[in-house]
């Protein structure tokens, strides 16, 4: 069986100290996966994976990155991980080339390996005319593309993403999901909240509903969608009292 990459045991959050956000949530991430975390919005998707990326602090549970705690080993952890918020916070005021080695200075990355990198994913993403811009003149898909390249520039072995293909026309949507296997293929894990069913339902190995701050669904694709179609059972789930 294939090791762990993001082991999440027992995670409770709560934002005021009375209603769990996320309540008492246990699943595992292993080399390889391709996996898929869907809930409707407030669902606490965003409040898990922010809490695996080391952004977000909880006290009931724990979090383990390649077996390394993100409550003992935070910077050990991050270093081994990259998280692409739904909506990319960027620096407006720096170019898209001088944004890109602030984050490969950051990890440490070699500049031959990080030149490289940066050719490969701007290349595919059709940014590399835009890298001498300004990132505030950038549109939002342009943005996400910029976040995704300076994600993989240290080639992480976890890859966090919150709604990944939100923005993305057709075409870096198809090669995001390229970078997905390949990355897969050589080790890493995906983990990432999507709305779009479809995608989750032929890109994902494996899925994972949450609802109302609880798992509710966890397994292969083929298992938890039976004999229905994803979003079948989705709607099921959310229809449901259990």
């Amino acid at each position: 069986m294939n090791t762990p990459v993001l082991e999440i045991e027992h995670y409770t959050k709560s934002y005021d100290g009375k209603r769990n956000a996320v309540e008492d949530l246990t699943l595992t991430v292993r080399e390889g996966d391709i996996y898929g975390f869907i809930g409707q919005n407030g669902a606490g998707k965003t409040t898990t994976l922010r809490a695996c990326a080391g952004v977000l602090d909880f006290k009931s549970g724990d979090i383990r990155i390649c077996g390394r705690s993100v409550k003992k080993e935070p910077v050990l952890c991050k270093q081994m991980t990259a998280y692409i918020p739904d909506n990319p916070d960027l620096y407006d005021y720096l170019t898209g080339i001088q944004y890109l080695n602030f984050v490969a200075d950051i990890y440490g990355v070699e500049k031959g390996v990080r030149r490289e990198r940066i050719e490969r994913y701007c290349g595919m993403f059709r940014i590399e005319g835009d890298l001498s811009s300004l990132i505030g003149a950038y549109s939002h898909g342009m943005k996400q593309k910029l976040a995704v390249t300076a994600a993989l520039l240290h080639a992480p072995k976890l890859l966090l993403l919150d709604e990944p293909f939100v923005g993305l026309d057709p075409e870096a949507a198809f090669k995001l999901k390229e970078v997905f296997r390949e990355m897969c293929a050589e080790g890493a894990a995906i983990f990432f909240s999507t709305h779009v069913l479809d995608v989750a339902e032929k890109l994902c190995g494996r899925i994972a509903i949450i609802k109302d701050g609880r798992l509710v669904a966890d397994g292969a694709t083929d298992e938890v969608r039976g004999d229905e179609s994803l979003e079948q059972v989705f709607l099921e789930v959310l229809g449901s009292e259990g």
